[in-house]
């Protein structure tokens, strides 16, 4: 089957998503504003690779148990910034397509499924912030796509980080995103 894949944050949507709700639920919950020893650590640990991804991203994502129904909140959230979804993809959209991201299943899941795509992202415990394995990044992205999509041949492949040259090298043909625009993938 051949489809067209693309990445979520900052490539089909005009931001990062899982910041942009933390952003959301810090506005709306005072104890998630007030959590700030519980996410700025994580710029340091980050920056000095002292922890990996995954561990990094769920520390991050333990604001999440501050925030009563993050499922409401999710659908909450999505109703001001499905907006942030570049024009460029809704003109080129197809029901085959494959997101695959980052980003938590929790959170895009509603996003996609108005979308009427496929997802594949990490695997987050929606109320602790707890991943169910490793953070769907690099590698990551193409072990989960074979994994569920075994027989699946990219088309096109679309992506605004380097770090996605993993599934560019699948493609047939692979797109950089910056902004707007979009250039073919240095490989």
């Amino acid at each position: 089957m051949l489809i067209n894949v693309y990445d979520f944050d900052n490539t089909i949507y005009r931001g990062d998503s899982s910041f942009d709700f933390y952003c959301h639920c810090r506005a709306r919950y005072p104890r998630v504003k007030r959590d700030v020893f519980g996410v700025l650590p994580l710029a340091l640990d980050f920056l000095l690779h002292k922890r990996d991804k995954t561990r990094t991203k769920e520390r991050f994502y333990r604001y999440l148990s501050f925030v009563p129904d993050v499922e409401s909140e999710v659908l909450r959230f999505w109703e001001t910034h499905e907006q942030n979804v570049k024009s460029w993809y809704l003109k080129q959209k197809r029901a085959d397509d494959l997101i695959i991201s980052a980003s938590p299943v929790f959170l895009l899941t509603p996003v996609c499924e108005r979308l009427g795509v496929r997802l594949i992202a990490s695997r987050v415990e929606a109320q602790t912030g707890i991943y169910d394995g490793l953070n769907c990044h690099d590698e990551e992205k193409v072990r989960r796509m074979r994994e569920r999509y075994p027989d699946v041949e990219i088309d096109r492949f679309y992506s605004d980080s380097l770090a996605d040259a993993p599934l560019a090298k699948l493609a047939h043909e692979a797109f950089l995103v910056k902004g707007d625009a979009i250039s073919p993938f240095p490989l």
